[in-house]
């Protein structure tokens, strides 16, 4: 299917790596084409993180529990799946990308969002696109699908409809009759509640969600009704965000006073990327690449990095934290600073991290950041973050010794010299 060129204001290309995680493994394994696959948690309590389209046809959808997958397609082959290998190659489709694009944005670990406005003045945006499709194909072996339209909506629902392993060109003349005939769950931020919701009020297509007033769907949801009217309707001028635009994620601390407490620099970092973290999925982004820093009494600086696959939970994070810091620290002298970067950031969801995570992992940290949305970032912390009460008591004793010492030390000078 492909609609005809057209000239308008802006065009975004929309690229999306079908059944990504699939058909890597489809690389690795070419015995597993053409048969239903499911990635995800292998324990019956696990979650599906993906599918091939073979199981699809079962009724098997990404997030679904492993359990009920299996049992809705039971020749399925599992896979536990390999974020280092996805993250691999996401990382190389990226920076072909980033060579070609004169602006992009990686919106997850398996799509890209390309603002190519005014190309057709010198060359064809449909005909870059294209060649940039295909060599990507060429060089990866992995199916690709592309929408390019006038806004990053209608092309995101473009690339949908190309799927699989195809592409279509929406031009402006066009986007009303592409959209009408399409369910309304096609629009992206029309999530199960609101598609529900929206169904039990008689609404099914997109065009019967854009033929009622705005002002009814903005007394039934807020904000968000004027949103999805907007969207019904094509019109959405959300802006294609740089890669590079934001590139980290940080904290430091310099401590009130120099010190080789192991346990103490841990349960302060431990708080560093609860905070980091939080931070992540509040921007409903992921972290591919952490870093510890610390600086010794003398000012000495050193940093430490690993490449992960991408994640922003905290357990993942606070495993990968306290593994650099042990390899960092290794002169035994005072430490004055200690600090936590996460880089690499791409827009996405927890849902590319859970191969060892079950359902109420993922629904615990929604509650865990709900609560701290509601009551405060400190509202809920990990207990291995934050002193216990003993703890704390110990700390003051401490500190109430070291003062008397250093009393008893001023009284001894100032008696000697008196004599």
């Amino acid at each position: 299917m492909m609609f005809t060129a057209g000239n308008t204001e802006r065009s975004i290309l929309h690229l999306d790596l079908d059944t990504f995680f699939v058909s890597v493994e489809r690389l690795k394994n070419s015995r597993l084409v053409g048969k239903p696959v499911i990635i995800g948690g292998m324990s019956d309590r696990g979650v599906v993180s993906s599918c091939s389209y073979e199981a699809r046809k079962y009724g098997v959808n990404s997030g679904m529990p492993m359990k009920m997958a299996k049992n809705m397609c039971p020749e399925a082959i599992t896979i536990r799946g390999d974020m280092e290998a996805y993250t691999g190659y996401s990382d190389i489709i990226t920076d072909i990308i980033a060579e070609r694009s004169p602006l992009y944005e990686k919106s997850s670990i398996d799509e890209h969002y390309i603002d190519i406005s005014g190309m057709d003045r010198f060359y064809g945006c449909m005909k870059w696109s294209h060649e940039l499709r295909r060599y990507i194909i060429k060089e990866t072996g992995l199916p690709v699908s592309a929408g390019l339209s006038i806004n990053k909506t209608v092309s995101k629902i473009a690339t949908g409809e190309a799927k699989p392993n195809g592409e279509i060109r929406v031009n402006q003349r066009q986007v009303l009759c592409f959209l009408d005939p399409l369910s309304i769950n096609k629009i992206p931020m029309i999530g199960t509640k609101t598609y529900h919701i929206l169904r039990s009020m008689g609404i099914s297509t997109i065009y019967t969600l854009r033929s009622i007033p705005a002002e009814l769907l903005e007394r039934l949801m807020g904000k968000n009704g004027i949103e999805i009217w907007k969207r019904a309707n094509g019109i959405d001028t959300t802006p294609v965000i740089g890669y590079s635009q934001q590139k980290s994620i940080s904290t430091e601390h310099t401590l009130e006073k120099d010190t080789t407490d192991t346990e103490m620099l841990k349960q302060l970092l431990i708080s560093m990327v609860e905070k980091n973290a939080y931070e992540l999925r509040e921007q409903e982004k992921l972290t591919s690449c952490v870093t510890v820093k610390i600086r010794y009494s003398n000012f000495d600086t050193h940093t430490i990095q690993k490449r992960i696959p991408y994640t922003a939970f905290d357990h993942v994070l606070i495993e990968v934290s306290k593994e650099l810091f042990n390899r960092l620290y290794q002169r035994r002298m005072r430490i004055r600073l200690i600090g936590v970067r996460f880089s690499c950031l791409v827009r996405g969801v927890q849902q590319l991290d859970i191969f060892d995570d079950t359902p109420e992992k993922v629904s615990l940290y929604m509650a865990i950041d709900n609560m701290r949305r509601r009551f405060g970032q400190n509202a809920v912390l990990r207990a291995a973050g934050v002193m216990t009460s003993a703890e704390r008591e110990k700390k003051v004793l401490k500190q109430l010794e070291n003062t008397a010492r250093e009393q008893q030390m001023i009284e001894d000078r100032l008696y000697k010299y008196a004599i």
